[in-house]
């Protein structure tokens, strides 16, 4: 296993410290639409933005920290595995995706990463309430998350294309 640095692990803590109020303050908006699991996912660009710049082990570590804190300060503890199942099958997608995608293509990562984020969430409500027929609700799901996906897509690739032109 590699040492982290100093540097990496002050970047680490800035990235989950940034990816928390965010996803503390998005719990305090109300939803954009009235349709319960539909939210926007603002914290998703911190993910994104890890992913394709930090690598997988603190891009991983990023998403896992912000999940469980976000769960306990949002006073969310019920949607924890929710958001674990999501934000890992979201991750790994994304990190296949990361191979192939030019970093012109952040936000198809994204988009893909936020449906895959859905239908793992979709996966822990059918295990959780034991009622296969909730797949149904995917497919609203799936299009407020690529939606999401979108926005969150576009601007972790934006924010990445700018620091690229600051080094």
């Amino acid at each position: 296993m590699k040492k982290i640095t100093t540097k990496q692990l002050t970047t680490m803590a800035m990235l989950t410290a940034i990816a928390l109020a965010i996803h503390v303050a998005e719990a305090q908006i109300p939803a954009p639409v009235p349709i319960p699991g539909v939210k926007l996912g603002l914290a998703n660009i911190v993910t994104v933005y890890a992913v394709f710049t930090i690598g997988p082990g603190p891009a991983l570590m990023i998403l896992v920290a912000r999940i469980l804190l976000g769960s306990l300060f949002a006073g969310q503890a019920v949607s924890l595995l929710y958001s674990l199942a999501g934000g890992l099958l979201c991750f790994v997608v994304m990190l296949l995706l990361k191979k192939i995608l030019t970093r012109k293509q952040i936000w198809v990562a994204s988009v893909i990463g936020a449906i895959f984020h859905n239908i793992g969430q979709i996966l822990v409500a059918i295990v959780v309430t034991g009622t296969p027929t909730i797949v149904s609700y995917l497919p609203v799901l799936l299009l407020s998350g690529i939606a999401a996906g979108l926005f969150t897509g576009f601007a972790a690739q934006t924010f990445i294309h700018r620091m690229d032109k600051k080094e």
